[in-house]
């Protein structure tokens, strides 16, 4: 099973990949943590996307579905993966069925997690308070990357719809209740 979860930046798209990873054995890909991970290491990936990153703005379609590709490949994915944070554009969403049709897969469900842009702004907040925020995790960063998803990353909702694969969440529900809510999509 191959699924997509869909929302803004700070929507809880992670944390129900992790759930995800722990309770059904679908690894997280996402291109976050593949990125920062890069960065962190120093790697000639990392120091070509850390400015990018840095601004809240996208990496290429290229370097993204590489690193997808090459992830998808490895044996822990052979029962399929939850993307998280991909694709972010049409482009990358064609490119993802491209890559999982020539491995005879697709994506089965696209969960959008909905969610409140103030709320996920004082979060940012709030983690910055706690000192628990990542480097990218300022209002000013989150403010873009919010402008970015609604420009580039939105109009998927409409690519999925038409396939009939998406399912809208209230992401601002308790963790456990989107939890449970996810759960009922796949068939619990």
């Amino acid at each position: 099973m191959n699924l997509v979860l869909f929302g803004p930046p700070g929507a809880g798209k992670g944390t129900q990949a992790k759930i995800l990873q722990t309770e059904r054995g679908l690894p997280q890909l996402s291109t976050g943590d593949m990125l920062r991970a890069a960065i962190a290491a120093g790697t000639p990936l990392g120091r070509q996307v850390e400015d990018i990153l840095a601004k809240g703005d996208l990496v290429s379609d290229e370097i993204v579905i590489n690193i997808i590709a090459e992830r998808y490949d490895q044996p822990d994915c052979k029962n399929g993966a939850v993307f998280d944070g991909f694709p972010r554009t049409i482009a990358q969403a064609q490119a993802l069925d491209t890559m999982l049709g020539a491995r005879a897969r697709k994506i089965d469900h696209v969960i959008e997690l909905k969610v409140d842009d103030k709320i996920l702004l004082d979060r940012v907040e709030q983690r910055i308070k706690q000192g628990i925020a990542r480097p990218d995790d300022n209002p000013e960063t989150l403010k873009n990357r919010l402008e970015v998803y609604y420009k580039n990353t939105a109009p998927l909702l409409d690519f999925y719809n038409k396939q009939g694969k998406v399912v809208t969440l209230d992401g601002m529900a308790p963790i456990a209740d989107v939890t449970d809510a996810i759960a009922k999509v796949l068939g619990a």
